[in-house]
């Protein structure tokens, strides 16, 4: 693993871990993972594998990916303040299954490049997996994750915002 991918991977577990505090919902709040993810795509998607049953590896991944940013995103408080303000604050368990994401990716990295390799490419191998597609697999899985969240997140403000939620209200 390079500094970068450790700096991404860590990046993703601050972002959720500052929203632990409640802190005003902005729209740069929003765009940040947005903006992460995006830029780790660029740098590590290089297309979708789909030899074998690489769909099925990458689908899957994504798909835990977006049901873990939807739990997060659902299970982050969202409010308005005396001000009218939105507020958000993520609760212990959306940040479990964050850190849960993002720590899941971060060891099967460390665990890949470090030792596990070998067991991986007998892996895959055997279920008719191309080494690429672990890669494609892990980063749609953190969009998924990251995306999720944020507009589970965000549909949510904007609600909170637009009617008239009682002040101090959970939605």
């Amino acid at each position: 693993m390079t500094s970068t991918d450790w700096l991404v991977d860590l990046a993703l577990i601050a972002l959720v871990l500052r929203q632990v505090r409640e802190s005003r919902l902005t729209a740069f709040a929003l765009l940040l993972p947005i903006g992460i993810v995006l830029w780790a795509g660029h740098e590590y998607l290089h297309g979708i594998p789909t030899r074998g049953h690489d769909l099925v590896l990458v689908g899957a991944l994504t798909l835990l990916g977006g049901l873990l940013g939807t739990a997060a995103g659902l299970l982050t408080r969202v409010r308005r303040n005396a001000a009218g303000e939105v507020l958000v604050r993520a609760g212990v368990t959306a940040a479990v299954l964050w850190v849960v994401g993002v720590g899941s990716r971060l060891a099967f990295q460390l665990w890949s490049t470090h030792g596990g390799e070998p067991t991986l490419a007998r892996f895959s191998l055997a279920h008719s997996l191309d080494l690429t597609g672990w890669t494609t697999a892990i980063v749609l899985m953190a969009f998924a994750e990251v995306l999720t969240r944020t507009l589970v997140v965000g549909i949510r403000g904007a609600v909170t915002r637009q009617h008239n939620v009682p002040v101090g209200a959970t939605r």
